[in-house]
């Protein structure tokens, strides 16, 4: 991992949506870095503020209706500065981006070789057969068979794995340093997912790409991620490496996410029953304004363990936690 300069660097960002006459913020102040070669997932339940945090890297909102403050900086510049023709040469050849929904990402009157041709036509200078070779070399790097016979279909014609490759092979057209994948392996089946994520592995080796991997699947972020963000109501409330996160997690969203998942191994026969977290994640008109945002959703722990405004603590090298309820938190029905 990169000790210079980090790749990416996002400060204080904010990002609110209207609604009515009012803004919401759906990221609140979160700073983050991204450093070469590394992947940091963002975790967390939907409606957390995950894609909001990646579409807003990317500039795709509408300011129109959206408030976005803070800085991300990518060499030198502040992306949220920037007007639509400069972020269009930063889109697709910079930072890549991998949809959450590729059949909705892709054009469905567009042939998969016009698609992922088109980024190499505004980015770079190479020649119609430079192009051609192109589009098949990263077909056939995205593992996908027979190149030239896909590469002339429709999306429709497509399974939803050869969609995702085909939306990674667009991302990764002209090699960006800066790679975000919105959940790339949702609604895959386990064997498609193990190939895609081996397949990112496999093109960061050879790029030294950064990936932001925005992810609910805490198994995924296990076998794959470096550091990790967990993002609660638009906040970050901890974030650490992946292997401390999941030796010593802390904050109580954490530890309950990770008590959520489902367990291989049985303890002597027995099968615990699957942890619940109480509540949902707060709508954005219903955030909290003061305090601890994932207190309601802990009621057995006293107010005074909480923060009035909860900030994030270092509590050990790089590992970072908003709100001292951590120091106090137990599941409920057991001792503290």
């Amino acid at each position: 991992m990169s000790t210079g300069k980090p790749l990416l660097e996002i400060n204080h960002l904010h990002t609110a949506f209207r609604i009515k006459d009012n803004y919401y913020d759906a990221v609140d102040d979160v700073s983050l870095t991204l450093e070469k070669n590394e992947i940091l997932a963002i975790v967390g339940e939907s409606g957390s503020g995950k894609s909001t945090l990646a579409t807003t890297i990317v500039g795709l909102h509408n300011k129109a209706n959206t408030q976005i403050t803070g800085e991300v900086l990518y060499q030198d510049l502040n992306l949220i500065d920037l007007n639509e023709t400069l972020y269009n040469r930063i889109r697709g050849n910079d930072i890549g981006m991998i949809f959450q929904d590729p059949l909705s990402a892709l054009n469905p009157l567009m042939t998969i070789f016009d698609q992922i041709e088109e980024a190499l036509i505004y980015h770079t200078k190479m020649s119609q057969e430079e192009r051609k070779n192109r589009v098949l070399e990263l077909l056939d790097q995205v593992g996908i068979p027979n190149p030239d016979r896909v590469a002339r279909q429709y999306p429709h014609q497509l399974s939803g794995g050869m969609r995702q490759r085909v939306v990674i092979a667009i991302a990764l057209s002209c090699k960006p340093p800066i790679i975000i994948a919105d959940e790339p392996t949702t609604a895959l089946d386990v064997t498609i997912q193990a190939q895609i994520l081996d397949l990112l592995n496999q093109l960061q080796d050879e790029t030294g790409a950064g990936i932001i991997l925005i992810t609910h699947d805490l198994g995924v972020v296990a076998e794959t991620a470096d550091r990790v963000a967990v993002m609660y109501a638009g906040e970050i409330v901890e974030m650490a490496s992946a292997v401390e996160l999941f030796t010593n997690p802390k904050h109580p969203y954490t530890r309950s996410l990770l008590k959520s998942m489902p367990q291989s191994d049985e303890l002597e026969g027995e099968s615990e029953e699957l942890h619940v977290i109480q509540g949902t994640v707060p709508s954005l008109k219903n955030l909290p304004r003061k305090g601890c945002r994932f207190a309601a959703r802990i009621p057995w722990i006293p107010a005074e363990a909480h923060e009035a405004n909860p900030t994030l603590h270092q509590v050990a090298p790089d590992h970072f936690v908003r709100c001292t309820c951590h120091e106090h938190f137990h599941f409920e029905g057991e001792a503290e």
